[in-house]
């Protein structure tokens, strides 16, 4: 790999007419879009997808962060591609990426230089398909990326507070890429190139689209299965949330054979299944391709790029999660099938990473969505390609899942090895529960023990989110014990090597199927393991989770049992305040709410038996 001082401005994909013109084109075959600065590293989404298509053998130019306020000239500047028109929103949803839990807008944004707001729209994906559809009406326009992926099927919009339609029926784009889209891509090009019209595309996996004809003949070995329409949703929450069920379980289906449909007014939007996870081959030549590792030297003099700056030395190890937590959205996008990489392009990019100018010998992750996950999969495959089951992990980690981190644990110490590093740390966050239930294997111990010894940069992240067995259970988390056991396990493996590291806990409030009280017993429960926290979050609905059928709907689609959802700004604040019981503005609010709901056990537990005296005083005074 080169060194900064090396590279040269075509060493970039372009980005202007005279990187274009540079380059000897006189057109780009495909033309990407996208709401994230251009950073040309394999942890961003749009740099994988461009590079990935140039290795096809395709003059790719991407345009970063497009102004759709003035004349439109950035989506003119580049011209007409051979192919078609790629469009994302970036790494985030834009709207998860622009506003709060409580619907505050950021004032800045991890993906543009400087960490500015205000450089993408909102519901980027559409404004940009819709200018490039009324600008240019016969080029095709791809979407993908973790926007179009979470909505392209019927889905609640926290933002606007209501159930929006698939995407494709409001971007009017010809087609839609979801999950991780390398192989979908490959083979959308070689139609097109054999002048297969977009409209004729429909029967390629991990790929959707919109029509207005019949499509309930049966493609390939596929059956068509028609959800509730988009109009019988918004009539009936039930519907809606028997239609995620169904949707969550084909996703997560190994091979599934089911191509769902759901009718938009006149037309239909189609969901082709999904292609089975990349192979190691085929993930390793994705990491394999030519990344500079840098943001694109036109950003030289806007500042640094917080997301890049978090990530610039971190190896991705694995793609998939296999947790399926109710709030997350890493396997509905990703997949729950792990997808590792080699050892040795692991060790090659830590090699890239070695010559990097600013390197100083630290390597700041070794992980994936959650770092753990390396290498684990069914023992008996055949059986994971009949599983339907959303989590392997809950509620009880599955008996044909090979959690032995033992592979993982070898490319730590390989890592640690080599010249000129000083150390790797796990940054992403891990599943505990993944060697805890075998802590009597000497595998699981060494992983915890090299985990714990050698790879915390001080503080290691971990996710309990919950202390009630009510609320994890919903979540699909483990039991807060097995958390209180870990303490114990990272407490006593800090104190035998003679460490001084903390344990990091996030929590969530307003999760469906969370009240106040709950957060009242986790207030507690932290307090008692001397945590005063730090990283916590207010539950933030995002499109196509469980927990959010929940918040929309209020019942849970697997048991259709009702759930208590917190809905209103005073609601989700009322929970919040217990991740704070020991501020003063908090205090009195807290007494006054538990004495009411009759557990003075709790407020002695969280202030003190003095403090229900000073309350009865207080309301003695006032009467």
């Amino acid at each position: 790999m080169k060194t900064i001082n090396t590279y040269t401005i075509t060493d970039w994909l372009p980005t202007t007419r005279k990187e274009v013109m540079s380059r000897g084109w006189e057109e780009p075959d495909v033309i990407l879009f996208s709401g994230d600065a251009y950073v040309d590293h394999p942890s961003f989404g749009p740099a994988v997808i461009g590079r990935v298509l140039e290795s096809l053998g395709l003059k790719v130019a991407i345009v970063p962060q497009p102004n759709w306020q003035d004349d439109l000239r950035d989506f003119k500047k580049l011209g007409i591609p051979r192919l078609f028109f790629a469009v994302t929103s970036g790494c985030m949803d834009s709207m998860v990426n622009h506003y709060t839990a409580n619907k505050r807008l950021r004032s800045n944004d991890a993906y543009t230089p400087g960490g500015k707001a205000g450089f993408r729209p909102d519901y980027a994906t559409i404004v940009y398909s819709n200018i490039l559809k009324k600008l240019f009406p016969e080029t095709p326009v791809i979407i993908g990326g973790v926007e179009a992926s979470l909505r392209r099927l019927t889905h609640y919009d926290y933002w606007s507070d209501k159930l929006k339609p698939g995407i494709l029926d409001e971007s009017k784009a010809d087609l839609l890429v979801y999950g991780m889209g390398e192989k979908p891509l490959s083979e959308i090009v070689k139609l097109l190139e054999k002048g297969v019209p977009p409209n004729k595309i429909t029967n390629i996996p991990q790929t959707a689209y919109i029509s207005n004809q019949p499509v309930f003949q049966n493609i390939k070995d596929w059956e068509s299965f028609e959800l509730y329409s988009h109009d019988e949703c918004l009539k009936d929450k039930i519907k809606y949330a028997k239609n995620f069920k169904v949707i969550e379980e084909e996703s997560n289906r190994y091979l599934s054979k089911k191509r769902l449909v759901q009718k938009v007014g006149q037309n239909s939007i189609i969901i082709n299944p999904p292609f089975e996870p990349l192979s190691e081959h085929e993930i390793d030549s994705i990491y394999n391709l030519p990344f500079t590792r840098l943001p694109h030297p036109k950003y030289a003099k806007k500042g640094p790029i917080p997301a890049y700056e978090m990530i610039r030395h971190s190896i991705t190890l694995h793609r998939g999660c296999f947790g399926a937590c109710s709030f997350c959205t890493i396997s509905a996008h990703q997949g729950k099938f792990i997808s590792s990489r080699s050892e040795k392009s692991i060790l090659n990019e830590v090699d890239q990473v070695k010559k990097m100018h600013d390197f100083k010998g630290y390597i700041s992750d070794l992980g994936g969505p959650s770092a753990n996950m390396y290498r684990m999969q069914g023992i008996d495959l055949e059986q994971c390609k009949k599983c339907k089951r959303a989590s392997c992990l809950h509620p009880k980690v599955c008996k044909n899942l090979n959690t032995n981190p033992k592979p993982l644990t070898e490319i730590y110490k390989k890592v640690d090895k080599k010249d000129a590093i000083k150390k790797s740390f796990v940054g992403s966050g891990i599943r505990y529960d993944l060697f805890m239930h075998k802590l009597n294997d000497p595998d699981y111990f060494d992983y915890a023990n090299e985990l714990i010894k050698n790879h915390v940069s001080g503080r290691l992240k971990v996710a309990p989110e919950h202390t009630s067995g009510d609320v994890v259970k919903i979540m699909r988390k483990p039991e807060f014990n097995l958390f209180r056991e870990f303490k114990s396990l990272f407490d006593r493996i800090n104190k035998k090597h003679h460490l001084n590291q903390q344990l990091i806990p996030y929590f969530i409030s307003s999760h469906p199927g969370c009240k106040n009280i709950h957060m009242a017993e986790l207030a507690v429960e932290t307090k008692m393991m001397d945590f005063k926290l730090e990283q916590v979050q207010d539950f933030t609905p995002t499109p196509m989770t469980l927990a959010t059928v929940m918040y929309y709907s209020g019942i849970d689609p697997y048991t259709m049992k009702k759930i208590p959802v917190a809905r209103t700004k005073n609601e989700k604040l009322g929970q919040r305040k217990f991740f704070f019981w020991y501020k003063k503005e908090f205090k009195n609010v807290i007494i006054s709410e538990l004495h009411r709901s009759n557990r003075d056990d709790l407020i002695q537990k969280l202030f003190g038996q003095h403090s229900i005296k000073k309350h009865h005083q207080r309301r003695k005074k006032k009467k």
